[in-house]
């Protein structure tokens, strides 16, 4: 890393010790397995792989949401408040520019408050990278949306198709309409529909055993099984009523400045009699909290349809990108700052039950404008 690149980053370390976050240096070397089961879809062929004389599979650290989680965990704090922030070199296959690049961290754990500590991280970010005017920020609730569907009861699935075919740029018609994965599955989707889950599991890994397969695209049999099954729950859930879909088009097409789009929400909620009260409540009261600490809820659109490219995402989602990186609603390339709150992650690492958990990553090349 360049010297001028070290410099910033330790700028921006010191703005976030000053308020209150400790700092933490993980190790480069993390084992792989962690990021392949967390991190979605789209960091599998991201990551830098190697492994050790025994076979274990290690990559050099993607991120730093997951590596400070890890050391949150092995700490003597876990369960208590504790907040943790770092820069340094992370890594990732992309197809442009180098694969190692600058990234600072800030992670906040424990804290019951999540309203308030949503606020303050979406705040500590923008102002530890100099967001001012100009600047534009997208929010979403990855856990407004798992509430409204578990009111309309369909499957837990479906709020990973919804959030993977979003994520992906694809319309909501499209991710909303009968499941056509790549491929024609249908026959073995029919025989695995309302099998016992057990023998369809057994039976989608011993096929693969008879073929000779034992990964494909960085999953085991057991992931693919896992995701055969899906497909299968979502292939007889598929025909929604037309009630069902028109509530869900119009939720997606909402897309506003915060305020008005939270009365936009209640409206189609009261509209469709469906209760969700206690999650307005904490999407407004988040929203206090952010104009509190000084955040400009005029330069903020959230959009029901925004999803962040990463499964581990249980509630607030945000991004936010300098002019010219930002149109509207739209990004130009990546965004400078992202992140959100993934209260179930560390119950997933290890530990004995959820913890809330919120955090942001800085992508310090961005911040100029570079890839």
């Amino acid at each position: 890393m360049s010297g001028g690149r070290e410099q910033s980053g330790e700028a921006f370390l010191q703005k976030l010790e000053a308020a209150g976050y400790e700092a933490c240096d993980p190790p480069v070397l993390q084992p792989a397995s962690v990021f392949l089961a967390l991190s979605g879809e789209d960091m599998r062929g991201r990551l830098l792989l190697t492994s050790d004389g025994g076979g274990g599979e290690y990559c050099l650290r993607p991120e730093f949401t997951i590596p400070l989680s890890l050391a949150y965990l092995a700490s003597s704090r876990v369960g208590d408040a504790a907040a943790f922030c770092c820069h340094g070199p992370v890594f990732r296959q992309r197809s442009v520019g180098s694969p190692e690049f600058p990234q600072a961290g800030l992670e906040n754990f424990g804290r019951a408050d999540r309203e308030a500590a949503d606020a303050e991280v979406l705040a500590l970010a923008l102002e530890t990278a100099g967001a001012s005017g100009g600047w534009r920020t997208r929010i979403g609730d990855a856990g407004l949306l798992a509430a409204l569907l578990e009111k309309l009861s369909l499957p837990p699935v479906w709020m990973r198709r919804i959030r993977g075919g979003l994520g992906k740029g694809r319309t909501i018609s499209d991710v909303l309409s009968p499941a056509h994965e790549r491929g024609d599955h249908t026959g073995v989707l029919a025989a695995l529909d309302g099998a016992d889950k057990a023998g369809a599991r057994a039976l989608v890994e011993d096929l693969l055993k008879i073929a000779e397969i034992s990964a494909l695209g960085g999953r085991t049999p057991a992931e693919i099984a896992e995701r055969f099954l899906e497909q299968a729950s979502l292939r007889s859930s598929a025909a929604l009523d037309d009630d069902r879909r028109a509530l869900l088009q119009k939720f997606f097409a909402i897309e506003n400045q915060p305020d008005q789009a939270s009365a936009q929400l209640r409206a189609l909620f009261a509209e469709s009699r469906i209760d969700l009260d206690a999650e307005m409540e904490s999407f407004d009261q988040r929203l206090n909290f952010m104009a509190a600490r000084g955040v400009d809820l005029d330069a903020m659109v959230y959009s029901s349809s925004f999803a962040r490219n990463l499964d581990y995402y249980t509630g607030f989602v945000f991004e936010a990108s300098p002019e010219g990186a930002a149109q509207g609603g739209s990004w130009i390339g990546d965004p400078a700052i992202g992140g959100g709150r993934y209260d179930r992650l560390l119950s997933t690492l290890g530990a004995k039950a959820d913890i809330p958990a919120v955090g942001a990553a800085i992508f310090l090349q961005r911040l100029n404008g570079a890839q």
